[in-house]
């Protein structure tokens, strides 16, 4: 006889688990609430967080499966994302903190980076980019006319989107505060006997 797989009903409490368990669901091509480690980071990154590669790793560490390796499932994975994010971790870096940087890279104020500026940035310092992701970002920096990056534009184009409840960082937020404060702690007999003879 065959055995079959035991179904684990992962409950959804609010909307920020929604978002995430709706992410998570697109890569769980098995549809037995299970993704590939290696589509962790994509899933993490498509809800809007940004993750370097090395944080990637230490979230696999807790929550893969030891039972399956190679494999990540929906009862680790939603607990574990949702409260990063409530947690404000891997938020996206704020226009004031990007404009700084490019500051910081542009000494002589020309308001603007090469292409070869940029792509040496991009993949040789810090966690380099892949080809393709340097790509999808070089169309959208990249001025067709003086081919550099006016970065201030680029900022502005990254930013079009005003902080909604789109954000998965604000619907944490509207979650917590929406949140019952927790009840007193329980008192013990003696100390609720105790405040009696104080009020007599």
């Amino acid at each position: 006889m065959d055995q079959e797989e035991e179904i684990i009903v992962v409950p959804i409490n609010n909307e920020l688990e929604r978002r995430i368990a709706d992410a998570f669901e697109i890569f769980d091509h098995a549809g037995n609430k299970t993704v590939d480690v290696r589509e962790v980071g994509t899933i993490i990154r498509a809800l809007g967080c940004c993750p370097n590669e090395a944080e990637v790793q230490e979230m696999l560490v807790a929550m893969e499966d030891p039972a399956t390796p190679g494999n990540v499932h929906l009862i680790k994975f939603l607990p574990y994302v949702a409260q990063i994010i409530t947690e404000h971790k891997y938020q996206p870096a704020s226009p004031e903190n990007l404009l700084d940087a490019f500051h910081a890279l542009d000494p002589e104020g020309k308001g603007y980076l090469t292409r070869e500026q940029i792509t040496m940035l991009m993949t040789q310092d810090g966690e380099p980019f892949t080809q393709d992701e340097l790509d999808e970002m070089l169309e959208i920096a990249i001025d067709p006319h003086t081919q550099t990056v006016p970065y201030e534009y680029y900022i502005n184009q990254l930013m079009y989107e005003p902080k909604t409840e789109d954000d998965i960082y604000v619907l944490a937020d509207e979650i917590e505060a929406a949140k019952l404060p927790p009840p007193p702690p329980p008192r013990h007999f003696s100390e609720t006997l105790q405040l009696m003879q104080n009020l007599i």
